[in-house]
């Protein structure tokens, strides 16, 4: 687990309090779902999407009931977006809803990523106007190269060492992307409440 992740839920969540903005948080991973519930920081995630198993009354894993590649990643991202909370429903993320029904919209959302399946789901939030940040292990060169390369290639938003610590740079970007849908969400109401002022002319 990285530096600071522990305590990053806590940290993040009163700042947004503080500003009046409530954050939710998700996980969207290839790994075990099993495994991640395991994790202490599970209870943090609104929800957990991940590969899973079918099990017997008996508790023993029988067969894979979910398998998630990058293709599945994305999908999940969809399903956050449109309010879609289990994967068995994902039948609905094809189905039609108008952007301003959706709960979370792209634009408000920020994606962490540290592996290869993450690439396809950084580059769409980019894509739809959200933010978008390739986190790496600073003690591995290799790691660092890969995700510079994701900026480069205008995949991703920004690029971090991965260290949650408050005052970190990961800290120093979420706030102030935080702050920046705070000010852009204002903007636009302000601008409504204009518009309709020259409605009634």
């Amino acid at each position: 687990m990285f530096k600071g992740v522990k305590e990053w839920f806590a940290l993040i969540n009163k700042y947004g309090s503080d500003n009046g903005i409530v954050i939710e948080h998700y996980i969207n991973s290839s790994g075990l779902k099993e495994i991640i519930e395991g994790t202490p920081i599970a209870k943090e995630f609104k929800h957990i999407y991940a590969c899973s198993f079918f099990y017997s009354p008996e508790g023993k894993a029988e067969w894979p009931a979910v398998a998630v590649d990058f293709t599945a990643k994305t999908q999940f991202l969809f399903m956050i977006n449109k309010g879609i909370r289990y994967v068995k429903d994902n039948k609905r993320v094809n189905e039609f809803k108008p952007d301003i029904e959706r709960p979370i919209p792209f634009r408000h959302m920020i994606y962490f990523g540290d592996g290869e399946t993450d690439v396809p789901c950084m580059k769409l939030i980019k894509q739809q106007g959200g933010r978008s940040i390739a986190v790496y292990n600073s003690s591995k060169r290799a790691k660092k190269a890969a995700a510079e390369k994701l900026i480069a290639e205008n995949r991703v938003n920004f690029v971090c060492p991965a260290d949650y610590s408050e005052g970190k740079e990961i800290y120093k970007v979420v706030t102030t992307i935080i702050d920046k849908i705070k000010s852009d969400y204002e903007f636009k109401k302000l601008l409504l409440v204009h518009e309709k002022k020259g409605k009634k002319l």
